[in-house]
C-alpha cells in the first residue's frame, strides 16, 4: 500500500483501492482487530457495519476457511459476521458466501476527487471546524443521524479512537442551534469525510454542500490534496451533490450479512 504524502495521481485501480481503503480502516477505527490471512475482522459492540464487518486486506486473499472462523468470533462476541465485499475481495469469496445464504446489502460507491493546494472558498460563517467534537456537536449528530441511546457511547469511543488529525464541522442555523454535522480526518495528504449529517427539517437547502466545503477547506489549508467519501449506492440526492462538488466513483462496495 503506498506510502506517499498523498494519493498517487495516477495509480492503478487497484492501488488507489488499497490506499483509500487503508486510510478509511485508520479514519473509523474499531474497538478490536483480528488478522487472518489476509483478512481483518472489525469489532466495535455492533454500532456501525464499516467497524463491524470482515474486510479483505490483501488483493485476492484466500477465503478457504475465512467464513467459519469470522462467524464463530463474531458469535463469541454476541455479533453476526458482516462482510464487507470491496475490490480487494476475491470474486470467490461473494459467490461462496450468497451461496451460504449471505443475503447481498446496502451497495455502496466510494468517491474522490483532487484538492488543490491552497485554494479554499471564501469562509462561512454558520460553519465552525475545531479539531475535538464539542457536546453540541456529539448531541446534534445523535439527534440529526438518529444514533440510539444505547450506541452513542460507542459512537464517541470510535471518534476518541481517531490517530489522524480530525476536523468537526458544525453548522448553526439563524438562531444559533446547531444543525449541520461533519467529521474529516486527515492522513498523508489524503482528507476522509464521515459522519456528514443535517437536521431533518433543515435538509435540501444547501447546508450540506456548505458542510463538505468548510470540511474541504478546513483539510487543504492542512495539506491534504485530496479527499475521499463513502455513499450509499441509493442515495441519489448525495450523489448528485458529490458529483457537483467534483468527487467521482473510485469503486463500489457491498455487504453480505447473514440470512
Amino acid at each position: 500500500m503506498p506510502d506517499s504524502a498523498a494519493l498517487p495521481a495516477t495509480a492503478t485501480p487497484i492501488t488507489l483501492v488499497s490506499a483509500l481503503e487503508e486510510r478509511a480502516f485508520n479514519a473509523w477505527p474499531a474497538h478490536q482487530t483480528v488478522f487472518h490471512q489476509g483478512w481483518v475482522f472489525r469489532l466495535a459492540g455492533g454500532y456501525t457495519k464499516r467497524a463491524n464487518s470482515v474486510n479483505a486486506l490483501v488483493p485476492g486473499a484466500p477465503f478457504d476457511g475465512v467464513r467459519e472462523a469470522a462467524a464463530e468470533l463474531y458469535a463469541r462476541h454476541g455479533l453476526p459476521a458482516v462482510f464487507r465485499i470491496s475490490p480487494l475481495a476475491p470474486a470467490a469469496a461473494d459467490q461462496a458466501l450468497a451461496d451460504a445464504g449471505y443475503q447481498h446489502f446496502d451497495p455502496s460507491l466510494v468517491l474522490h476527487r483532487a484538492l488543490t493546494p491552497g485554494v479554499s472558498a471564501k469562509p462561512d460563517g454558520r460553519n465552525v471546524v475545531s479539531t475535538s467534537p464539542s457536546p453540541a456537536w456529539l448531541e446534534g449528530f445523535a439527534a440529526a443521524n438518529g444514533v440510539a441511546p444505547h450506541h452513542r457511547n460507542l459512537h464517541r469511543s470510535i471518534l476518541d479512537a481517531i490517530a489522524h488529525p480530525t476536523g468537526y464541522a458544525l453548522q448553526n442555523d439563524a438562531r444559533g442551534h446547531a444543525v449541520g454535522f461533519g467529521l474529516a480526518v486527515l492522513e498523508r495528504g489524503a482528507v476522509g469525510l464521515y459522519d456528514l449529517a443535517v437536521a431533518p427539517e433543515h435538509r435540501r437547502s444547501g447546508r450540506g454542500r456548505a458542510l463538505v466545503q468548510a470540511l474541504l477547506d478546513w483539510a487543504v489549508q492542512a495539506g491534504a490534496t485530496s479527499a475521499y467519501l463513502q455513499v450509499r449506492a441509493q442515495n441519489l440526492p448525495a450523489l448528485r451533490l458529490y458529483e457537483s462538488m467534483g468527487f467521482r466513483a473510485a469503486y463500489g462496495y457491498h455487504y453480505r450479512v447473514p440470512g
